[in-house]
């Protein structure tokens, strides 16, 4: 059975609902110009498992250069929530963070990706 989570910004205005088939998949950080700046560790999900179940009208959209990635955040407290990925656009990444009962010290060495120097989109790679 799928594990459903639920993951809130800071001032709980934005929520939302994670379908996780397998739990956490794919956790990274990345040190990409954007990630760099607000070093969360993230995990995958499909689009159609990512449901904004409160406070749409308070996220901000963000997009930058390609403008494939969509980086979502809270208006009001700025906690970035999750982002649809430049790199798989059929996936959100999603701040481990902001899900209820995570503890994020236990997820301390969880590895950076190469963003920056090495972004899959870039070099062709997947």
């Amino acid at each position: 059975m799928d594990k459903v989570v639920i993951s809130k910004c800071h001032c709980g205005s934005v929520e939302l609902e994670l379908t996780l088939p397998n739990g956490f998949e794919n956790l990274r950080r990345c040190n990409c110009s954007i990630c760099s700046r607000r070093n969360a560790v993230v995990a995958s999900v499909t689009i159609d498992n990512l449901e904004v179940v409160k406070g749409e009208t308070e996220l901000r959209k963000y997009t930058f250069n390609t403008h494939t990635a969509k980086h979502y955040f809270c208006s009001i407290c700025g906690t970035y929530t999750h982002h649809q990925r430049r790199s798989v656009p059929s996936e959100y990444g999603f701040n481990i963070a902001c899900v209820e009962g995570v503890k994020i010290e236990d997820y301390l060495n969880v590895k950076y990706l190469d963003g920056r120097d090495n972004h899959p989109k870039d070099t062709g790679k997947s």
